[in-house]
């Protein structure tokens, strides 16, 4: 018999989704360890180093069990980068049932997408500035991400802060328009605090939709009504 792919997973919690368009629905959230980036505002404890859970396929659906799925609208996969681990989700997710499953990802590792993207429905994806995570070259990688999403609703998340460019905008504007892509747009956060002023969230939001009109600006709304 084929040695099981295990995962470790730092925290299984239910709570409110914060971000993009599906806020406010209850989620129950799979926080994975590790990730392929290092964005220089993740306030995420993802490591693997200490504090988390290693499962099996079939250990990780028994603790989903002991949740109350009834109030749950859908699985939330997360980290880190839930991708790191496709081969264990492509073990995993069969075993879910046909139960509606949202992915977190930063959209860089297409083809590890490609292993289980049959039983994903809804894809949220990053758009890495390098203006606010410091990750250089990340357009690429996007490209040919979203062209392996196709078929999937997927949206993509921009975090921003002062030190966006209008490269940058017209960049994101260009992959949205290429992939029919609703655009999220998530100012930098430091703590419960916005790190830019309103006027200029509207400043940036009106540069966008000059050039795409499915833009909208939502921030991290779990940090203002204080739940995980």
């Amino acid at each position: 018999m084929a040695e099981q792919h295990k995962a470790k997973i730092k925290e299984i919690f239910a709570s409110i989704q914060g971000e993009g368009p599906y806020v406010g629905v209850k989620q129950l959230f799979i926080r994975f360890c590790d990730c392929n980036l290092n964005c220089r505002y993740c306030d995420t404890e993802f490591s693997s180093d200490s504090n988390y859970v290693e499962y099996t396929p079939s250990e990780l659906f028994d603790k989903v069990k002991t949740f109350n799925l009834d109030t749950i609208t859908s699985v939330s996969l997360t980290g880190g980068e839930p991708l790191l681990s496709a081969d264990f989700l492509a073990d995993f997710l069969p075993l879910m049932g046909g139960r509606k499953i949202y992915l977190e990802t930063n959209a860089t590792l297409y083809n590890e997408l490609d292993k289980i993207k049959r039983y994903v429905d809804i894809i949220s994806a990053d758009i890495k500035l390098e203006s606010s995570t410091g990750i250089k070259n990340a357009y690429a990688l996007h490209d040919k991400f979203f062209e392996h999403a196709a078929g999937k609703e997927c949206f993509a998340k921009i975090v921003f802060d002062e030190s966006i460019t209008d490269e940058e905008v017209d960049n994101c504007c260009v992959l949205a328009k290429k992939y029919d892509l609703d655009l999220i747009l998530q100012p930098k956060m430091n703590g419960y605090t916005l790190t830019v002023s309103p006027e200029f969230c509207t400043k940036i939001l009106d540069k966008f939709l000059d050039k795409h009109v499915k833009v909208r600006l939502i921030p991290q709304v779990h940090k203002f009504i204080n739940v995980i």
